[in-house]
């Protein structure tokens, strides 16, 4: 029979239910996210992976709020950054996912990995949202929907990849993290594949809606945009990865010159979002070759001023 998990609460950083190694390596694993916070937590991955091997395998269930429980294996190397709680995982999602605490919107959680992000916009802190949590990987999806049994079923699990359209295609990787079906398509494992235009031709949702649409779909954002033509017409935001080692900024720059869309971009040393008229910006911005920056698409008035009145947010942070 499995152990319980190791519960831990960001709130008062209180850990319960761990034996002596499992709270020296919690500390370990703490200390390590708050050094290498100062170097984009560059190294701690490995690091963490490797204490991991030295664990007992069991979840860790971390309290994110008083309404939302977030369960990954303990000593996982991406996740485990949550154990130092002044850590922010994406932390401009974060305040633009706050700040809409009060639209009626739906949260398309595309490559949710083990749904992070579809557990804290579901909760009631952030408005206890509709969330539809896409994820294709064999592996992942059974924490996925673990994650949305334990926040008592509000959230819907698909267990798919997202593309230009339906079809399939093999899903490669060796990191839980960064599985993609951008890569070689004669091995891996086969996934099933639909585009985000689907869910409206699917009744999973409606035309006239609000969403936001998180994409992290490792190297097939384009085409997933591509898939998405009908649903960006209207009252979406599509929230992307661009990555730090490609300095062509190829996603921003198919939405900036193959799409109707406004691209806005969160600058991290500033603490605003900027309106993207130039891919130049992005070489400012980008100062970290093995991390990736988030940038928003919308079409939609409604989005694109709720992002902008984040900054009026940002002077009264600052003040």
């Amino acid at each position: 029979m499995a152990q319980p998990p190791i519960q831990f609460d960001r709130a008062s950083g209180a850990l319960e239910g761990a034996n002596p190694w499992e709270r020296t390596a919690a500390l370990v694993l703490t200390t390590g996210a708050k050094i290498s916070s100062h170097f984009s937590h560059f190294g701690y991955i490995a690091c963490a992976n490797l204490l991991r091997k030295t664990l007992p395998k069991r979840n860790i269930a971390v309290r994110l709020n008083r309404d939302a429980v977030f369960e990954f294996p303990n000593g996982d190397g991406y996740w485990s950054k949550l154990l130092n709680l002044s850590y922010r995982y994406e932390d401009e999602l974060e305040l633009l996912f706050q700040d809409s605490a009060d639209v009626d919107y739906t949260l398309l959680d595309c490559g949710a990995n083990y749904g992070y992000w579809s557990v804290l916009v579901s909760s009631a802190p952030f408005g206890a949202h509709k969330a539809i949590a896409i994820e294709p990987s064999g592996q992942n999806y059974p924490k996925l929907v673990n994650n949305a049994a334990i926040n008592g079923g509000r959230f819907e699990a698909m267990k798919c990849a997202i593309g230009a359209g339906r079809g399939t295609a093999r899903l490669s990787g060796t990191k839980h993290e960064a599985f993609s079906i951008a890569g070689e398509q004669d091995r891996g494992e086969e996934v099933p594949v639909i585009a985000l235009d689907n869910l409206l031709d699917d009744g999973k949702i409606s035309p006239g809606g609000k969403y936001l649409i998180k994409l992290d779909v490792e190297g097939v954002e384009i085409e997933a945009i591509k898939g998405g033509t009908r649903l960006l017409q209207g009252d979406s935001a599509i929230l992307c990865e661009e990555h730090g080692n490609d300095p062509s900024h190829s996603v921003s720059r198919y939405i900036l010159e193959q799409t109707p869309l406004k691209l806005i971009v969160y600058d991290p040393r500033s603490d605003r979002f900027e309106t993207v008229t130039e891919l130049s910006i992005l070489d400012r911005i980008k100062v970290s070759t093995h991390v990736g920056y988030n940038v928003l698409g919308t079409a939609s008035a409604f989005w694109e001023n709720r992002v902008h009145s984040l900054n009026a947010s940002a002077t009264r942070r600052a003040s």
